[in-house]
């Protein structure tokens, strides 16, 4: 993977909100690798299984709050326990439906969340991502 392309990786056990963020990211950046989930645990041992990368290879990762089995709260906690050299490989945003502002808070409260986004992931969305991650590897080269 070179620095310019992004994988993405969508926890989200709903397929077709899933699907939309996977064509979104498919339209802005065509480059792109995205992987889905529908359940969480699932991701989270893939999560632990793949290999460290650069700081200029960041995986980016879309997870929705409110699923079965382990839910948006529950990865990030466990997400949280990894060791830094991991984590670092990582940007987390909070994708979901809920705007309520106890999820909002508590969402936000981890230090691996970048940002808690509504549903569904739009162009607009994506493109400020993909352009803030290519300017903070641009600022990071210099």
């Amino acid at each position: 993977m070179n620095a310019n392309q992004f994988h993405f990786i969508i926890i989200d056990d709903s397929i077709f909100d899933s699907r939309i963020a996977e064509k979104v990211i498919q339209n802005v950046d065509a480059g792109a690798v995205v992987t889905i989930f529908h359940d969480a645990t699932k991701a989270f041992d893939f999560l632990k299984e793949l290999p460290h990368m650069s700081d200029m290879q960041k995986r980016v990762l879309f997870v929705d709050i409110q699923m079965p089995i382990m839910n948006g709260f529950e990865f990030v906690e466990s997400f949280e326990s990894l060791p830094d050299e991991v984590k670092a490989g990582y940007i987390l945003y909070f994708i979901t439906s809920s705007m309520n502002e106890n999820d909002i808070r508590r969402g936000t409260s981890y230090p691996s969340v970048r940002k808690f986004l509504n549903k569904p992931l739009t162009v607009d969305m994506l493109s400020g991502i993909i352009t803030g991650l290519r300017d903070e590897a641009q600022s990071g080269l210099q």
